[in-house]
């Protein structure tokens, strides 16, 4: 399973909290892991790529549904890769009328929106695994060590802001212990046939079948 692409945290009607991520990753990532002959389901947010037609792919918007659906799918799969960029946070009330313009300054108080990865790291069999993905601005792979951890991953591919919405990606791939299995560049689709390589190799190849 691949969870790909934004999600939205409406304001009211109309107005939503997102960010740019195009899904092109999730795309490339689906489509490596078909070229090795593994079934894959996409859990996507709202994105204009068109994903690989031999993938099942179930739509979603917020944070909350690609939480949920992404932990439906969890159980029947042998792992996820959380490539999508989910809103990290959501408006703690939610109008129900489109806010209109009155002359003053509009204050918005956020609270954080569950974090799908982390969830689905905690909830995982002993026969699954999940990897991670670690958008940072500074401090790229110790942020990603650390996000490793709190979210129980078994790999975490440490990128940059540069990455969202591009046709190309900088990552580094990390292991359990922080140490830096290969640092890949290029456009997303050759990017991510590196990692699905190393996914299958040392994740997918020895494990047992998932219960049914």
């Amino acid at each position: 399973m691949i969870t790909s692409g934004p999600t939205r945290q409406y304001l009211d009607p109309v107005r939503y909290l997102t960010n740019a991520s195009s899904g092109r990753m999730g795309a490339a990532l689906a489509q490596a892991a078909l070229d090795l002959g593994h079934e894959v389901v996409i859990v996507s947010g709202p994105v204009s790529v068109t994903y690989p037609a031999a993938a099942r792919v179930v739509d979603v918007v917020t944070t909350d549904e690609m939480l949920r659906v992404a932990g439906e799918w969890f159980l029947q799969c042998d792992g996820a890769i959380g490539a999508a960029a989910p809103c990290d946070y959501m408006p703690k009330q939610v109008s129900d009328q489109k806010l209109s313009k009155n002359g003053s300054p509009l204050q918005l108080e956020l609270i954080e929106t569950p974090d799908v990865i982390a969830t689905l790291g905690q909830s995982k069999r002993d026969d699954q695994w999940v990897v991670g993905f670690a958008l940072e601005t500074d401090d790229r792979r110790f942020r990603a060590i650390v996000k490793l951890e709190k979210k129980h991953c078994d790999l975490i591919v440490s990128n940059g802001p540069e990455a969202i919405d591009s046709a190309d990606n900088h990552v580094e791939l990390l292991d359990q212990q922080g140490d830096v299995i290969e640092t890949i560049s290029g456009d997303k689709p050759h990017v991510a046939s590196r990692l699905i390589h190393h996914i299958n190799q040392r994740l997918i190849a020895n494990r047992k079948t998932p219960h049914q």
